[in-house]
């Protein structure tokens, strides 16, 4: 089974969308990745995502850049929840960043930082945590640690 779907409208994006991958590779979240533009081939979009919805995903995490219509189109095309992440093309992602946040009333997107692909996968994982005890005892984990790794690198600083 697939948990998370990874889909991104170009090649040229693959490396700012890893992070999603490492995140969920961390927590045992299986995942599939696609490259898929909702303005070149969105007949393969849509049986893509018929296909992940048939094969029980349950998250959706859509990086896109310049006029990110990639996570909007994929919310308004399916019921499963949609993260998109802004990716620096143009203006500094901030026109990815506006695209994605600003949804029409009704169809959400949850929109992380720009180029901040591994928060995508952390919402996810929060999201799955809901539903699977094992994912949720992971994250509780990864948390303390965080904590405690936080508080013993910064116990002492010489300025």
């Amino acid at each position: 089974m697939t948990n998370v779907a990874i889909l991104f409208g170009s090649k040229s994006d693959t490396d700012k969308m890893k992070g999603a991958a490492q995140c969920l590779k961390e927590f045992g979240v299986p995942y599939k990745a696609f490259i898929l533009s909702a303005h070149r081939v969105p007949e393969k979009l849509e049986e893509t995502l018929k296909s992940l919805e048939e094969e029980g995903c349950e998250v959706i995490i859509a990086g896109a850049g310049l006029a990110a219509h990639l996570p909007g189109v994929i919310a308004s095309k399916t019921l499963l929840p949609v993260i998109g992440v802004p990716l620096n093309a143009a203006l500094e992602g901030m026109d990815a960043l506006f695209s994605i946040v600003q949804m029409p009333k009704s169809i959400p997107v949850a929109t992380v930082g720009v180029n901040n692909a591994y928060n995508a996968g952390m919402l996810a994982v929060e999201i799955l945590a809901l539903k699977y005890p094992e994912i949720k005892t992971k994250l509780l984990d990864y948390r303390k640690e965080m904590k405690e790794k936080f508080i013993k690198e910064n116990e002492s600083v010489d300025l």
